[in-house]
């Protein structure tokens, strides 16, 4: 007797559409009969996202295991205005070595036909053209590469399965000197070193930003110590000075701190492990041995290395002195709120600049720049949340930028900050509180550095440094205010049931030894929207109390589930951590939805 294939919920897949095109596919475009036969997983994604980017490298095993079986499809949705240019994707797509078909979706056509609700969202189409799954955030492609070994046998069977070579067709490489470059730095005899991020190096420039003098790294994508030459890098970022002798850089997928010896050029691992840090996994403890999140830029701040660590929506920080790593700031919430540091939230950090008595930082996702004091307290000096963002000079409360990825101490004290989505260069006056624009007609500038009275800038996506003049008076600018792109959804005023789904992948159970395997955040901006159900627990399911009288906002959802294998014959079972956070912009209206159910892992059944 054979077993016969699990029962499942299908539900016939949309068409995919987008009025970017299509990209990777040789100029080919396609559509999903053109795909039938073939396990196509579709990943919702935006570039300015960091876990959108974790499940870029998940994906990479599943599609190389399966590459005859499985099209992994990349629907890019835009959150930020700069993500809906066409050009903006095409350099997306080649910044992080996607190597798979890409549709770009501006005006998210396609996001809308598959309910998706978060950045980023996998669905798994079978090869009859019906979506058998769909998971919200990282972490979920063990549960897919079971799914699709499962598929592959059923549909093998049934005589539905086609195999063989897949759509992507590669685009042909650029000869520029540097690719991507992500941060920069004067080094102390006057030349300047980058991190060429899309060719997994860093290369040492003369004084003249152009000329090559070293590279180090093998310019393969890996994880190596050792020689100039033989060392390894997955995408660096940012760098600092530990000593005269010697730079420490964040190896961002690598999920670490690497030392680079400037008169020798040998790189060592200060910091990390490789594997990326889940929640459960341990805060502080020797450097080694602690596991890291997309660490983004470090600077030296009160005689440690201070860490954007991007991944987790914290600051960390490397004590040279111990060899020590520990969490400085944040709760791994993303969002913006100050106070002491163990309080604050913050929204994929990325840019750090130190004073004696302040750390500055690019607080990107919440297009803001923000600081931390010698006690540790975080504050605000420019933005106001996840979904406000533009392009405004004046008062620091009216200010707008639009994901920052970079701040650099002038000389005045004031903060130039590399407005990237903006293609601009900014600047904020703490003796003023205001915000005016130093430069114009940047491509996504994401660092910049001070020599002499002039600044160069990291253009990145022109590939390039960029030497400027620091003008005494600003360029004025036309003001513009942006919100996010996603529609609000609207519910109604009073109760709402919100209901996050998930369901143990196959072969998995809920992993209650150690107590609840589910968690569940719930908070709004504003803080009055929530009249009840703001907090923490521990079921998925829970009744709100809305504010009838605010009409719109933000509803603040952290999930998290551990599934364990289900084996009763081994006591160490494989365990994994399903997280996600989702910001659901909400609309008060009559009439309006009575329950909201966000997709961790799984269907919701109830919808159809």
């Amino acid at each position: 007797m054979t077993d016969s294939p699990p029962r499942r919920v299908r539900v016939r897949a949309p068409e995919l559409v987008g009025k970017g095109g299509w990209l990777n596919t040789g100029d080919q475009q396609y559509t999903l009969s053109d795909l039938r036969g073939r396990i196509v997983v579709l990943d919702f994604w935006t570039f300015c996202c960091v876990n959108c980017l974790h499940v870029l490298d998940e994906l990479r095993e599943l599609e190389e295991k399966h590459a005859d079986t499985v099209v992994v499809i990349g629907v890019h949705s835009p959150k930020f205005v700069h993500e809906a240019e066409h050009a903006a994707v095409v350099d997306a797509v080649e910044r992080y070595g996607v190597e798979h078909p890409v549709l770009d979706d501006p005006e998210l056509a396609t996001w809308k036909q598959y309910a998706v609700r978060a950045w980023p969202t996998l669905v798994v189409i079978d090869p009859e053209g019906y979506v058998v799954a769909q998971h919200a955030g990282e972490g979920h492609v063990h549960a897919i590469e079971r799914l699709v070994t499962e598929l592959e046998a059923e549909h093998e069977a049934k005589g539905t399965l086609r195999r063989g070579d897949g759509p992507y067709v590669a685009p042909e490489p650029e000869p520029t000197t540097l690719r991507f470059p992500g941060k920069a730095l004067v080094l102390p005899g006057g030349t300047f070193l980058v991190s060429d991020t899309t060719r997994h190096q860093l290369v040492e420039l003369a004084a003249d930003g152009e000329t090559v003098v070293r590279r180090f790294g093998s310019g393969a994508r890996g994880f190596a110590d050792g020689s100039a030459e033989a060392a390894a890098f997955n995408e660096p970022q940012g760098l600092a000075l530990l000593d005269e002798a010697a730079v420490v850089v964040a190896d961002t997928v690598n999920h670490a701190l690497r030392r680079l010896d400037l008169a020798t050029g040998e790189v060592t691992t200060l910091a990390g492990t490789g594997r990326q840090w889940w929640q459960g996994s341990p805060t502080s403890g020797p450097a080694r041995e602690i596991d890291l999140s997309s660490p983004w830029d470090v600077a030296l701040f009160g005689g440690k290395v201070w860490i954007a660590m991007a991944g987790v929506h914290q600051l960390w920080a490397y004590d040279p002195a111990d060899g020590t790593v520990a969490v400085t700031a944040g709760t791994t919430n993303e969002g913006l709120v100050d106070g002491p540091g163990p309080e604050a939230w913050f929204a994929q950090p990325s840019g750090l600049a130190a004073t004696a008595d302040r750390l500055w930082l690019a607080d990107s996702e919440t297009s803001a720049l923000r600081w931390v004091d010698l006690e540790g307290t975080v504050r605000t000096a420019v933005g106001t949340g996840l979904f406000d963002f533009g392009h405004r000079d004046g008062p620091a409360g009216q200010a707008l930028f639009q994901h920052p990825l970079g701040v650099t101490v002038l000389p005045d004290g004031s903060v130039a900050v590399s407005d990237t989505y903006n293609h601009a260069l900014r600047r904020y006056d703490p003796s003023t509180g205001e915000v005016t624009t130093l430069a114009t007609d940047l491509r996504e500038p994401s660092d910049a550095v001070l020599v002499g009275e002039d600044i160069v800038v990291v253009e990145s996506a022109r590939h390039r440094l960029t030497r400027l003049r620091l003008p005494e008076e600003a360029v004025r600018v036309e003001s513009v205010a942006h919100r996010t792109r996603r529609a609000a959804t609207e519910v109604a005023p009073g109760r709402l049931r919100l209901d996050v789904i998930f369901q143990a992948p196959a072969g998995q159970k809920l992993d209650t030894r150690y107590g609840p395997s589910t968690r569940l955040l719930v908070s709004s901006t504003p803080p009055g929207l929530l009249l009840k159900g703001e907090g923490a627990d521990t079921d998925l399911s829970r009744t709100l109390e809305l504010d009838p009288g605010i009409t719109e906002g933000v509803l603040h959802v952290s999930a998290m589930a551990a599934s364990c294998d289900d084996d009763t014959d081994n006591p160490y079972p494989a365990c994994h951590v399903h997280q996600q956070d989702w910001g659901v912009p909400v609309r008060l209206t009559e009439g309006g939805a009575d329950r909201l159910p966000l997709v961790l892992a799984g269907m919701d059944d109830s919808a159809g």
